[in-house]
């Protein structure tokens, strides 16, 4: 026998070589058998489980001293080391486990030369078998059939080329000295094959230590089957079935069963038996695989190689065999037979499926991992398959967390207990079980249709959509990073204090009565919009004697009073029972548009038209209404003609019914772009005329004038504007006399107004008494103040009289109190903070409703709370200055711009004429300056147009709008890699606002959208320690989660660990927090303390105004001329940059970007500057 001279040892110390899952496996096996165990390991790979297994473990290093550019996986290449702690240790026998060392023949003969048994393959079969090109040529000798390949490895390109020249495309490059995927190129064409030999080469040889590559034909769509075979040293030979390993992606295995159940009987003896003739035949020793491609379409096999070692997928072997195949290889290296081992005549049982669990985060810690149990179930862990294992080795090794073993009685069986331990594995890194779960729910799967190549062919069928376990994970980052980033650390301390309403409970009567509309029995005013289409709408609304109501609360009045935070899940708890309570009298509820759109994206991080679609379903029949601004649409700027149309379009195919379209200036052709863009969607259009009090140039005759203009555009509503409550009620009759004088006498008057003033309920009274047909009110709690008048005081004036709404007081109390107890979820945004009070100076100063409470707020956190009447002076001036404007959004933006530019600045109106023309204005100034937002009445001021432009900036000559060239949608969706049928709403978000919207994404990728269904004081406040929150998933299914500690911030890693509890399960997720600075420059995001500017010093540059440093232009050295951008601070939506004030150097910059400034700290130096010590000039965008 080919064993006559050797002797074998026993084993009492065995070295695993090798890392991770295999040498734990390795160790266990050992341990079973009461063998002790030694692991090795660079000290990159300290953390790794197989350290913590072994009885020893020893760091191995020379390998850095050969090369300074050496990774870590060198640490498990190095021979010699290896083979020296081995003898220091007294190891008896070496393991080399899969990969690293395992098919090296040189090593297994130096493990056998310093007297230390080789557990695997002698040195020769090594040699033999784990070179593909001799394996090759052995099987051939042996008679298996094989693909058309090269005889011998290949050197060069050139070499590969000939081959390809004889047997044509496509092909496949393999390396001759190692497997699992790497080393590995399909080869399509001539042209591709020098790249991908390179680069098959490199990986190759830094896999194995030898690029050595074959080149084979290669076949489009096979199956691979392998055969696991043993043999021990007295010849004997024998196999343990097969296994499909077919399911691979980029050449590396996925997912593989045991036995391959799809063969053919016939075929699977021609393999079996093909498998255990080429190990006869070379008289193989110990643990193989023999591999097999097979062509679906004949159903011939061809060899394709040997595995000379244990493979990773010998698990399902293991389950359906009963063999422990680490035990055989230790039993065949001390020398037992394969029937001392009992397994020289195996059968199977059942099915077995093997899943390999990675990692996706190269990076990080596994704070959290729930493992599947139960019957049939096995996992094997390896360097990371435990709670608090560090990610960082992943980087430089193999990416597998676990692998998962199922067994059942037969595939369906083992499938569905595979699918349920998915679903039972938990984690707090991202990794690849949805996409494992993705491909066994694949209709082929058990039908064996899945091929070697299906999942490169076909990716999208394998992506799997985000399911429970991602989004949690997700959710739980995000309640990590609001429980210890505290935004608004004065609120949401006692969880107990906080009072969350719940939705209101109409009577069923108010919820489903009929109403007598247009001499018909209506659910609501939507029924006539849809039935008689906008115009029989408006003569219907028209002819309704009682006076009609549009409830702003879901929108305008949430946007002046709470900065416009409410959320989409507070308005759906409210909405249909709200609805229901206005239904007799209401034309309309505003819900959306204004600055609704760009606050779903930035502050709530929801998506605007999900809250249009959702507020849709709950409020069927009364028609909903948004605010259009003209041109503009919702934003603050111009945009390209088709974006207005295309929005449009989309809000109605969402839901929307009446577009209260307006422009700030009352500027003719904006406001027709929006009437017509409304019209052609199919909405109502309710053109608005923007009110500013009769006065001057704004006389009866100007509006009478706006108002002929917008019926002859197509509007199907006239609206009356008073976006300052400048409409006092002695007003109202000549106003709407005047109107009626010019518009069809089937058309409808809506009046807006706020009650900035207190005259609210008054101007309305006026209004119902004039004969205007519909006026705007709030509910009672978020009426008031800069809001609208109040719902129920109005209500309650007409009661009894012809004008009667009739409404009933008692279900719009039921509303108003779910609003009373909201309002205290929004105090950090509340008006009340900074506003106590209405007051009459908005007929002085004119400022809109909206804007006064946000300007008011802006003046408070820039410092400017003291010279608030100094701003609202300013306000005054600045309206002047820019030729006495209407002033609504965006145009109220350019006065308040100037406003607190002027008092930051510490400039009068004559200071800013005098320095009109060294002045960087705010760009807002600038834009409307050239055209950029429309003409005012009377025209742009000439003077100031001239100096401010100074000739360098060209104005518009018409509508902004008409000379942009038409947004490429497809160009678009192309950048965005998004598919412009699906992602239609997506996409019109990213023309409006995109960096909002890439913040949206980003925010989404990372937190995921269930952050929409958690309470309002968790979503601004996070959880606080002990408190308890359920998160509904789907319908039906939630989750709880609770918080139970935060851990102190380690130093080193600026982490914080968060410690959960969900649904009773202990969790944590890690949280990177800055430390807080307290003295020093204040980088990074810091507001400490910082050197102030000196206007003593020439060229000493100050912060105009408090603000966060976005970008910094400006490098020491750099010469830059006098109004070059050098900085740009940003605060309180105003973008501030600051230019050079004169031709020089910069000498010094101060900040850096995150910086956080007061007004006139010190941001940059100067030199070669005048002695005047002229200010720094600062322009907002």
């Amino acid at each position: 026998m080919h064993s006559a001279g050797r002797t074998f040892k026993p084993i009492r110390k065995l070295m695993a070589a090798n890392r991770g899952e295999i040498a734990v496996r390795v160790f266990k096996a050992a341990h079973e058998l009461g063998i002790k165990t030694v692991a090795i390991f660079p000290r990159e790979d300290s953390g790794s489980m197989h350290t913590r297994v072994a009885d020893q473990a020893f760091e191995v290093s020379k390998f850095r001293t050969t090369s300074s550019s050496a990774t870590p996986v060198a640490g498990y290449l190095g021979m010699d080391e290896i083979i020296e702690i081995a003898k220091s240790e007294s190891v008896d026998a070496i393991h080399p486990g899969y990969g690293f060392l395992s098919e090296n023949a040189e090593f297994a003969r130096k493990v056998i030369d310093a007297g230390i048994t080789w557990i695997g393959p002698r040195p020769d079969s090594i040699e033999t078998m784990g070179d593909k090109v001799s394996a090759r040529s052995l099987a051939v000798k042996a008679g298996l059939p094989v693909l058309p390949g090269t005889a011998e490895p290949v050197q060069s390109p050139e070499e590969a080329m000939a081959f390809c020249a004889k047997h044509g495309f496509p092909v496949i490059l393999k390396a001759a000295f190692g497997g699992g995927g790497r080393g590995m190129r399909i080869v399509r064409s001539a042209d591709e094959l020098k790249d991908k030999f390179s680069s098959a080469h490199r990986e190759a040889e830094s896999a194995f230590g030898k690029g050595d590559l074959f080149v084979e034909r290669f076949l489009p769509h096979p199956r691979h089957i392998e055969v696991q075979v043993v043999g021990d040293a007295y010849g004997n030979v024998a196999h343990l079935w097969d296994r499909d390993c077919s399911i691979q992606q980029r050449h590396q295995k996925v997912v593989e069963i045991a036995p391959a159940v799809h063969l053919p009987r016939s075929l699977r003896e021609r393999v079996l038996g093909d498998a255990v003739k080429l190990a006869g035949y070379a008289k193989y020793e110990n643990a193989g695989t023999v591999e097999f491609l097979i062509d679906p379409n004949t159903g011939e096999h061809f060899f394709m190689e040997v595995n000379p070692r244990l493979q990773v997928e010998h698990t399902i072997t293991e389950q359906v065999t009963g063999v422990d195949l680490v035990h055989t290889q230790i039993g065949i290296a001390q020398g037992s037979s394969l029937e001392q081992l009992h397994v020289n005549n195996t059968q199977t049982r059942g099915v077995s499926i093997q899943l390999r669990v990675t990692s996706q985060a190269m990076t990080g810690t596994m704070g959290h991992l729930q493992l599947p149990e139960g019957a049939g179930i096995r996992v094997d862990g390896g360097s990371y398959g435990y709670a608090g294992a560090d990610l960082s080795a992943a980087a430089h090794f193999d990416p597998l967390l676990f692998k998962i073993i199922v067994s059942g009685r037969d595939l369906s069986v083992a499938t569905a207990k595979a699918v349920q331990a998915l679903k039972d594995t938990h984690t707090d890194v991202p990794t690849n079980l949805p996409f494992l779960g993705s491909i066994l729910q694949h209709p082929q799967f058990l039908s064996g249709g899945l091929d070697t190549n299906v999942l490169d062919r076909s990716p999208e069928q394998f992506a799997s959509e985000e399911g429970d376990r991602a989004r949690l994970k997700k959710l739980m980052r995000f309640l990590g990073e609001k429980s210890v980033h505290r935004e608004y650390p004065g609120h949401y301390k006692d969880p107990n204090t906080i009072i969350r309403p719940k939705s209101p409970h109409l009577s069923s009567v108010a919820q489903h009565r009929d109403l007598q509309i247009n001499g018909r029995k209506q659910k609501g005013w939507r029924d006539v919009l849809r039935s008689e289409g906008p115009n029989g709408f408006a003569k219907a609304v028209r002819n309704h004697k009682q006076l009609l109501l549009m409830d702003t609360t879901m929108r305008d009045a949430h946007q002046s009073l709470l900065a416009t935070r409410v959320r989409t899940h507070d308005l759906l708890a409210v909405a249909e029972a709200q609805a229901a309570a206005f239904a007799p009298a209401a034309y309309s509820l505003e819900t959306w548009g204004g600055a609704t759109f760009d606050v779903c994206l930035q502050f709530l991080r929801e998506c605007p038209w999900d809250r249009l679609e959702q507020l849709r379903e709950r409020i069927p029949h009364t028609p909903m209404q948004m605010l259009l601004r003209g041109a503009n649409a919702v934003g603050y700027t111009s945009y390209p003609d088709n974006v207005v149309s295309k929005f449009c379009d989309q809000a109605v195919k969402s839901g929307m019914d009446v577009f209260r379209v307006f422009d700030s200036l009352n500027y003719l052709p904006n406001l027709q772009l929006g009437i017509e863009a409304a019209g052609q969607a199919g909405g109502v259009v309710e053109a608005a005329l923007s009110y500013t009090g009769i006065r001057g140039k704004y006389t009866l005759e100007y509006y009478a004038k706006v108002a002929e203009a917008c019926v002859r555009s197509g509007a199907h509503v006239l609206c009356i504007k008073d976006m300052a409550g400048l409409l006092r009620p002695q007003d109202v009759e000549p106003l709407v006399t005047a109107l009626r004088a010019v518009i069809p006498a089937s058309m409808p008057i809506h009046v807006h107004t706020h009650d900035s003033a207190g005259t609210g309920v008054a101007s309305m009274l006026a209004c119902s008494a004039a004969g205007v047909d519909v006026v705007d009110v709030a509910i009672d709690s978020m009426s008031g103040l800069t809001s609208q008048p109040s719902a129920g005081a109005l209500v309650a004036s007409l009661l009894g009289t012809e004008r009667d709404t009739g409404l009933e007081l008692e279900p719009l109390m039921s509303i108003s109190t779910y609003w009373e107890q909201l309002r205290t979820l929004y105090a950090p945004f509340e008006v009340t903070q900074s506003l106590r009070s209405t007051s009459a100076d908005i007929f002085i100063n004119e400022i809109p409703g909206g804007q006064y409470s946000n300007l008011h707020f802006q003046a408070n956190s820039l410092g400017l709370a003291d010279r608030w009447p100094a701003v609202k002076q300013a306000y005054r001036d600045a309206n002047v200055l820019l030729g006495d404007i209407i002033k609504v959004t965006p145009s109220s933006k350019v006065v308040g711009d100037l406003a607190q530019f002027m008092v930051a600045n510490h400039l009068s109106p004559k200071q800013v004429m005098d320095k009109a023309d060294e002045l960087s204005f705010p760009s807002s100034v600038v834009d409307y300056l050239k055209g950029g937002i429309g003409i005012p009445e009377g025209g742009i001021p000439a003077d100031l147009q001239r100096r401010v432009l100074k000739g360098r900036v060209k104005s518009f000559d018409g509508r902004p709008g008409a000379e942009m060239a038409a947004l490429d949608f497809a160009k678009l969706a192309t950048d965005l890699e998004l598919d412009p049928a699906a992602d239609a709403k997506a996409l019109l978000s990213a023309a409006l606002y995109p960096k909002e919207f890439e913040s949206f994404e980003s925010f989404k990728q990372m937190f995921g959208t269930d952050t929409q269904n958690l309470p309002t004081d968790v979503f601004f406040g996070g959880l606080r320690i002990g408190q308890t929150v359920r998160v509904p998933l789907s319908r039906g299914k939630w989750t709880e989660v609770k918080l139970m500690a935060i851990g102190e911030r380690n130093a080193v890693s600026s982490l914080r660990e968060v410690f959960f509890a969900v649904d009773g399960k202990p969790r944590s997720v890690f949280v990177h927090e800055e430390e807080k600075a307290v003295t020093g420059s204040a980088r990074g995001g810091s507001s400490a303390k910082r050197e102030k500017a000196d206007k003593k010093v020439q060229g000493s540059i100050a912060a105009p105004m408090p603000g966060k440093v976005v970008r910094v232009a400006a490098k020491v050295g750099q010469k830059v001329a006098k109004g070059e951008a050098m900085c740009v601070l940003s605060a309180m939506k105003m973008e501030t940059v600051l230019s050079a004030p004169r031709e020089g150097v910069v000498k010094r910059v101060c900040v850096s970007e995150g910086d956080v400034l007061e007004a006139g700290d010190l941001v940059l130096e100067m030199e070669s500057a005048d002695a005047t010590g002229a200010a720094p000039t600062a322009q907002a965008v």
